[in-house]
């Protein structure tokens, strides 16, 4: 009976043990997801932040805007600031060259970044990786540093003030490549055997399968370049000289000339009208962009 009460009791003790152990766990498990939050709320703050300022700005008065410290709700919503903005000048025009120009870079990049990425992960070839490497060097040379050479080339051409002038530079991406290349260097050897097997093409394994399964990492690399060249203002500043191929950014700094720059109200407001389309094409690719993350970190 002793022996038997002995054991009764280390099973007791064990089971103390393991229980508070157990609620330790759970215990830092709910730290560590406080933690976690409160730090992705202040991330959220932080960037959204400057877009409800935006925001609460373009719909103030002039004098409102004034105020310091700065009130975030606007008394009256004067909704007028955004039909001054569209008014200061051809704003139908600029958002239609700019949308013409962010879908035509796509269009091109699309048609040269899915080849390459698939001949660099897939093709193997004598020099890929040296080509490879001179593909990477690329993202270290920013645009600035080789306008000129570009400038004087499309003039040679008489593109300047042309679309063409504003697409063609930026054709193809380094950046697309590599995220392609890796990509397509997970989609597994097997698949591509059997393909080959049913007499398939290499454009036919490209459009068929491999395009499909780096669906989300293309749209990803697709918000980023509509993006970055829907929001560009140096390159249509230096290539356009009239109001023909000018983009939305440089509509927007107009407003500046023609209200003033301490028109603060006006000016958000024309920002608004310039962020809106990116927060659609934003909403519509956010799934893909999950996506493409959580392909990324299973594989």
């Amino acid at each position: 009976m002793k022996g038997a009460d002995r054991t009764i009791e280390m099973y007791r003790t064990v089971h103390q043990v393991g229980s508070k152990e157990a609620s330790a766990a759970k215990s830092l498990k709910f730290v560590i997801r406080a933690v976690n939050g409160i730090g992705l709320l202040l991330l959220v703050l932080i960037f959204a932040m400057p877009f409800a300022w935006m925001l609460s700005t373009s719909l103030k008065t002039l004098p409102e805007t004034m105020i310091f410290p700065p009130e975030w709700i606007p008394k009256h919503l004067v909704w007028s600031n955004f039909a001054r903005a569209w008014g200061s000048g051809p704003f139908l025009h600029y958002m239609t060259n700019s949308l013409v120009i962010a879908v035509g870079i796509l269009v091109f990049q699309m048609m040269t970044i899915i080849p390459a990425g698939y001949a660099f992960a897939r093709y193997p070839f004598a020099g890929s990786g040296f080509l490879f490497g001179m593909v990477m060097i690329t993202l270290m040379i920013p645009s600035q540093l080789i306008f000129l050479p570009v400038y004087l080339q499309l003039s040679a051409w008489g593109l300047l003030n042309t679309h063409l002038a504003l697409i063609l530079p930026f054709a193809s991406s380094a950046f697309g490549i590599f995220l392609l290349r890796q990509s397509f260097k997970q989609v597994q050897e097997e698949l591509l055997e059997a393909a080959r097997l049913d007499s398939a093409k290499e454009w036919q394994i490209i459009v068929k399968l491999m395009v499909p399964m780096a669906r989300p990492v293309l749209a990803t690399f697709a918000l980023f370049s509509f993006i970055a060249h829907w929001n560009d203002y140096f390159w249509p500043l230096v290539m356009t000289t009239d109001e023909t191929a000018r983009t939305l950014p440089l509509g927007i700094a107009r407003i500046r000339q023609e209200e003033g720059v301490a028109n603060w109200n006006v000016l958000m407001a024309g920002n608004i009208i310039l962020v809106a389309p990116i927060l659609i094409v934003f909403f519509f690719a956010q799934r893909q962009i999950i996506r493409a993350f959580v392909y990324t970190g299973v594989k």
